[in-house]
């Protein structure tokens, strides 16, 4: 590891810890939204990422650690150290997220704005497709088990659009606003199909892929 390895591993964990601290102690007595003020704002990782020189260092010490971590405090832990914000919702949902963020931080390192935008659509657009889904959400629907609201799939179609510009602008890449409208649909429409805290896998794969072949 380098200087900008080792200033982008700090980084995430102080950041992380940040949040954990919030979600878990301040925000405590609303589980639901504790849960998805982490599941949002850990999707600010992004602007982490040009720190790392390595694509092992970001994948396999800054993000794979923490499939562990939300493994153990989720519902299937076998040491039963459950957390509140883990609980609030499907129990493998932060292990997914986990996941995803470790596969694209491998699998596209030298495109960082790839891994930003699964991380975006994953992070802000599903956060607050659920958050304004649970809130405010009317008219619902069901097609694989999991109820999903028309507002909440609004909400993440206008969400991931705006996010996804500002991660295209923080990384000095072209932007082609047909590109983010056609990927932030097809993300809003994976999100509505899958079921059962998976779509923090399909989401942010989705998403990743469908501009990884567009630009």
């Amino acid at each position: 590891m380098v200087l900008g390895d080792i200033t982008g591993v700090i980084a995430v964990y102080v950041y992380v810890a940040i949040l954990l601290f919030l979600s878990e102690k301040v925000l405590k007595s609303y589980p639901l939204i504790s849960r998805k003020f982490l599941h949002i704002m850990v999707g600010n990782i992004f602007f982490i990422l040009p720190l790392f020189e390595h694509a092992w260092v970001m994948s396999f010490v800054a993000a794979a650690p923490f499939i562990i971590l939300t493994f153990l405090v989720s519902p299937y832990s076998p040491l039963k150290i459950v957390s509140e914000t883990s609980a609030a919702g499907h129990g493998m949902g932060l292990v997914y997220y986990a996941i995803s963020w470790t596969v694209l931080a491998y699998a596209f390192f030298n495109r960082p704005e790839i891994i930003a935008i699964g991380i975006v659509a994953m992070s802000y657009g599903d956060g607050f497709a659920s958050l304004i889904g649970t809130k405010i959400g009317k008219r619902k629907y069901n097609i694989f088990g999991d109820e999903k609201s028309i507002e909440g799939s609004i909400s993440m179609f206008i969400i991931t659009i705006l996010v996804s510009l500002v991660a295209l602008y923080y990384y000095d890449v072209g932007i082609n606003i047909f590109v983010v409208v056609a990927i932030s649909f097809v993300a809003t429409l994976v999100e509505g199909l899958t079921p059962k805290g998976l779509d923090n896998l399909t989401v942010s794969f989705s998403a990743a892929l469908l501009y990884y072949a567009l630009s």
